[in-house]
């Protein structure tokens, strides 16, 4: 059984295998185990801390096969997008031209260098075994910190914004990056995201043009790459878009990918997600839906996939087995929502 769980530091040649196989661009995941190693240790801080609201802790989760102990996939959610340091996004934004002597009326498409998004709660760090890719375990690995949420509202902002990877060829350019970035740094888009990784992306943002930059004035080439997704990061793009999240206002600064944004209360898998008490029977009934089933907790927090035969306002049915990965017993609540 695939079990989400928190993040460990007996994890890390794990999380680093994973995140050496991350396609160019999540830089919150360093193939560098000293990085690795802090957010791990990051992360069991914020679980720890006793939270009111959200400021920059930072939670990581980890997907583990129970019966070999190897992890399929990783996620992480940063309470606070940007909380020491602005949170850095292109803006779109149409600027209008008119002349009323000639008549003329043109609307043209701007990029503009805007913070908007600080203080987002950010979603980050998601890596999915390939094999996994379309499957329910990739759903839990994506979906189940949305659960978190759900079980911890005081701990996350009003709104939530993820950054999906954009557009790279097979030798890791950027027609994007090739077309601005470039420009003011002398370095590849594969360097510039591996220096992001190991330091920050704010000190390259930081020397990014403040003025708007305008569309039409771009290479076809880095016009078409805008809003694009990387192939191996569809799969986080599409639960995302079907959890309700949007994609027309902001792109990454970088590759020109698309950041989603989403109201934290409208999310699919919160508005929706409902609590249940628990009831155990040695052999569970057959299951006609598959579900995501967390239990609630904090430091403990485990999330699954059933197939459950379960009906709103009625408990849930759980084998011995479910109930154990869970963490949960008789009369214990869990929070669940359908795949």
């Amino acid at each position: 059984m695939l079990v989400m769980r928190p993040a460990q530091m007996a994890d890390l040649n794990e999380v680093q295998r994973m995140a050496a196989d991350s396609p160019i661009g999540v830089t919150s995941l360093p193939d560098d185990a000293g990085r690795l190693g802090d957010k791990i240790a990051a992360s069991q801080a914020s679980f720890a801390a006793e939270v009111s609201f959200n400021g920059e802790e930072r939670y990581f989760f980890v997907l583990e096969d129970s019966s070999t102990g190897q992890l399929a996939g990783c996620s992480a959610i940063v309470a606070s997008a940007g909380y020491s340091e602005p949170f850095y996004s292109f803006r779109n934004e149409t600027f209008v031209h008119a002349s009323r002597e000639l008549k003329i009326h043109n609307k043209i498409h701007v990029l503009s260098l805007c913070h908007d998004l600080t203080g987002n709660s950010l979603l980050s760090s998601f890596y999915v075994q390939p094999e996994l890719s379309g499957s329910a375990w990739a759903e839990l690995n994506s979906r189940g910190r949305l659960l978190f949420m759900a079980s911890h509202p005081e701990r996350f902002a009003e709104s939530v914004v993820t950054e999906i990877v954009g557009h790279s060829d097979e030798q890791g350019d950027s027609p994007f990056w090739d077309s601005i970035g470039r420009n003011f740094f002398a370095i590849n888009y594969a360097e510039a995201e591996r220096l992001c990784g190991l330091k920050s992306r704010t000190f390259l943002a930081e020397l990014m043009p403040n003025y708007p930059i305008y569309v039409p004035l771009l290479p076809d080439r880095a016009q078409e790459a805008m809003g694009q997704v990387h192939p191996r990061a569809q799969i986080t793009f599409d639960i995302l878009m079907r959890e309700g999240f949007e994609t027309e206002h902001y792109i990454d600064i970088f590759d020109g990918g698309p950041t989603l944004h989403a109201r934290t209360s409208g999310i699919r898998s919160i508005a929706q997600s409902r609590v249940a008490a628990v009831a155990i029977a040695p052999t569970a009934p057959p299951g006609t839906r598959a579900y995501l089933v967390c239990n609630g907790q904090l430091q403990d927090f485990r999330a699954v996939v059933l197939e459950l035969d379960w009906a709103p306002g009625q408990p849930v049915a759980l084998s011995l087995a479910a109930a154990d990965a869970l963490g949960v017993g008789e009369d214990d609540h869990v929070r669940l929502v359908a795949v």
